[in-house]
């Protein structure tokens, strides 16, 4: 592997520009001087920019005001990708003025394809992995998601039905299943035009925890990737994730955080 300020400089140079370029159908982009904005996506607005800005002040001030008022004339919420290397230093102070609540901290995680594709793949008696494209598996890793984080993610199945009608072959979701029911699913995210693909969606039911199964979703998700020639699988890693992640490989390169802010929020 790389080290991290060539892994680093790969992830600023390829994928954040990726974030605004390979949108899903529906979803345009328009830029604002240094950052581009992302309408039209499923559930909130999206703004991402360069490492540095090359802005500050009153007129960093000015151009947040500006896309929260843009999302708040549509009656959307928006969220802003702040890394924890970005320039201005003083950017997630600025947010939050301007009515921008943080979510989580993840960590940006990068892994080599071919070395995790080699990961142990051994599953507990009864449980396969397979790659799923029928709706009906859809709507089951959707049910699944809603028992893992306790709320409605119902909306789920038709982000995920409508990801693999649409991308081409770039969006593969994947579920682990035991007796008929989804027990575990992710989604891998090859992104055109880099040497990337993300792996996003990961959740496994409780009591199907610690037996290798999120283990065996990154090495079948990995192979996939290999076999198309890419080089790097990255993640955005919660703080649970983490270090499981790094024990397999990948390497810790920034930090990310939404702020988000919300029709309701006081702007």
């Amino acid at each position: 592997m790389p080290d991290i300020a060539t892994l680093l400089a790969a992830y600023d140079d390829q994928l954040r520009p990726a974030e605004t370029t390979n949108l899903p159908p529906g979803a345009y982009a328009e830029p604002d001087g240094p950052i581009v904005r992302v309408v039209g996506q499923h559930r909130r607005g999206f703004v991402s920019g360069p490492r540095d800005l090359g802005i500050e002040g009153a007129d960093l001030d000015a151009l947040i005001a500006r896309q929260r008022d843009f999302f708040a004339a549509r009656g959307e919420a928006v969220e802003w990708k702040t890394r924890g290397h970005d320039l201005p230093a003083d950017l997630p102070e600025r947010l939050t003025a301007a009515g921008f609540v943080a979510e989580q901290r993840e960590t940006v995680l990068i892994g080599s394809a071919v070395q995790l594709s080699a990961l142990d793949l051994s599953l507990p008696d009864g449980v396969t992995i397979r790659e799923v494209t029928e709706d009906a598996g859809m709507h089951r890793i959707a049910g699944m998601a809603c028992e893992v984080w306790g709320d409605d993610r119902s909306w789920l199945a038709h982000d995920l039905i409508d990801r693999v009608r649409t991308s081409g072959g770039q969006t593969v979701v994947v579920a682990a299943e035991a007796d008929g029911r989804t027990v575990s699913a992710a989604r891998l995210e090859i992104e055109p035009g880099t040497e990337f693909a993300g792996l996003w969606g990961g959740s496994t039911l409780p009591e199907w925890r610690g037996q290798g199964i999120y283990r065996a979703l990154i090495a079948y998700r990995a192979r996939i990737a290999a076999d198309r020639a890419i080089r790097y699988l990255q993640v955005d890693a919660t703080e649970d994730s983490r270090p499981i992640l790094q024990r397999l490989g990948f390497t810790a390169v920034t930090t990310t955080t939404p702020y988000v802010w919300t029709p309701t929020a006081t702007a």
